[in-house]
């Protein structure tokens, strides 16, 4: 009896010394395994929906889902839309800064804005993207230091060229001598481009005639405002409120026979003249592999505050059908054709690639 005993608890041993073998073998695996189970929180906030945004997010989702983080796999991620409106993002703001997410991403200075300022304790990490010049935003970053800027924040800008639009309204008409603009004067952003425009129309010999509305509902009192003016044209920076209501703005203008050009490509054939920028599906995958960086582990208190013009070809879209019915003779010159990369004419959207020196990096400033 005490031998059976003996041997049972011989055999016993065994088991729990060859369990706790595997157990041991076993744990690298299992802890990279559930590592790589984790999914981890995405929030992904925009102050509207226009075309620029939502082209830029789409870009930051294909460049995460490139890196191996796609929605519904390593990541969930909820989406967050203020749809123009302040309090809105406010709230949204709050929302996600609240430490239930691994990551924000902003897209548009508003929205970067609105996070960052609801986020100074660091209580999730912060990538925007989609932005003129962070550094006029009040955010705690320094144009003289890119690496001077919360450990919890990064991103990247990019200033979309002001001085070449107003090149290109010139040739195509070279009697220009009047340009109006909305804009609000609550977002840094605008202030941004209304400043430098002012600069160019200065040096270019232009009048630019502004108007302020603080909402989109404003927008169509402060354009009656230009054109009472004398506005020989309506140009469309890169102000969100303006943007959101950028339908009623061409169809205003039409009425008028006065063409639309802006800064912020969006819809090639919506009915502005031209729109010239940068590739803003291409700027939103820069923040998108920024994003995955982070995601990744990568420290972010040593990663600069990056302009990423050099970084993104430039975009032209030229829409010849609105010259038709202008007041004022408008053209569309063979060089500015040229360096398009969308042609909208009676027979549809044509999207090629740009020759000629007016579509080359060095005319975009």
């Amino acid at each position: 009896m005490l031998y059976a005993v003996k041997h049972l608890w011989l055999g016993f041993l065994l088991i729990a010394l060859a369990s706790a073998i595997l157990l041991f073998t076993d744990r690298e695996q299992r802890r990279a395994s559930a590592t790589a189970a984790t999914v981890l929180r995405v929030a992904i906030v925009q102050h509207a929906s226009t075309p620029v945004l939502d082209d830029g997010i789409s870009g930051t989702l294909e460049a995460l889902a490139e890196r191996g983080y796609r929605d519904g796999e390593r990541l969930k991620i909820d989406r967050f839309n203020a749809n123009g409106d302040m309090p809105t993002g406010i709230a949204i703001a709050r929302q996600v800064t609240s430490g239930s997410y691994d990551l924000v991403i902003t897209s548009s200075t508003p929205s970067m804005q609105a996070v960052a300022n609801n986020n100074r304790d660091g209580n999730v990490r912060h990538v925007f993207t989609l932005v003129a010049d962070p550094f006029v935003a009040g955010i705690g970053l320094d144009r003289a230091d890119p690496m001077k800027h919360p450990p919890h924040l990064v991103g990247q800008g990019i200033f979309p060229p002001v001085e070449r639009a107003f090149q290109i309204a010139r040739q195509m008409l070279p009697a220009l001598a009047t340009i109006g603009t909305v804009w609000n004067p609550s977002e840094s952003n605008s202030l941004a481009f209304v400043t430098r425009a002012r600069e160019v129309a200065k040096q270019m010999n232009l009048t630019l005639l502004e108007a302020n509305a603080d909402n989109a509902s404003a927008v169509s009192e402060a354009l009656r405002s230009l054109y009472v003016r004398g506005a020989q044209a309506i140009w469309v920076g890169g102000d969100n409120t303006v943007i959101a209501a950028i339908g009623s703005v061409i169809a205003s203008c039409q009425r008028r026979r006065l063409p639309v050009f802006t800064i912020l490509p969006g819809a090639p054939d919506r009915g502005t003249l031209f729109d010239v920028g940068p590739d803003f599906h291409q700027v939103g995958r820069l923040g998108g592999l920024l994003a995955a960086d982070v995601l990744a582990g990568e420290n972010m208190a040593r990663i600069p505050i990056r302009d990423v013009q050099d970084l993104v070809p430039p975009y032209l879209s030229v829409n010849t059908k609105t010259v038709k019915n202008l007041k004022d003779p408008w053209r569309v010159p063979d060089e500015v054709l040229a360096a398009a990369n969308v042609v909208v004419d009676d027979s549809g959207v044509h999207r090629r690639e740009p020759t000629g020196s007016s579509g080359q990096r060095a005319g975009v400033k």
